[in-house]
């Protein structure tokens, strides 16, 4: 079994930051990519950044140069460092994660249960 935890999600005004953890425990071999999500509501979940590896990541066009995600892979902990927030980006912000958990076969895709962010105006 594998499970993913996030933390530090909460009620911040607009124009200030918030830090993300998810953390991977159970039995797992190796990870690839480790990433984040957010579903705001009445809308479909969409993809807001990924570390392929600690120095491969990628952006949602809408967060480049205010979000930074980043990744422990010790701890096999990800991380999403969110500055300048804006009250549109209000949502629940879902940690993804390719993990390996035999020494064969693809890798499974698993979600965490979610992080509710909220910026105020």
């Amino acid at each position: 079994q594998v499970q993913l935890v996030e933390s530090g999600g909460g009620l911040v005004q607009a124009g200030g930051s918030l830090r993300l953890s998810c953390a991977a425990s159970g039995s797992i071999v190796s990870i690839n990519a480790m990433g984040w999500y957010r579903q705001a509501p009445g809308k479909s979940r969409e993809l807001v950044a990924v570390a392929i590896s600690r120095r491969r990541t990628n952006y949602a066009d809408f967060v480049k140069e205010r979000f930074t995600i980043s990744r422990d892979n010790a701890k096999n902990t990800v991380y999403l460092q969110m500055n300048s927030l804006k009250p549109e980006e209000t949502a629940v912000y879902y940690c993804n994660a390719d993990i390996q958990t035999r020494h064969y076969g693809p890798p499974t895709g698993y979600w965490g249960q979610g992080t509710q962010v909220t910026v105020s105006s």
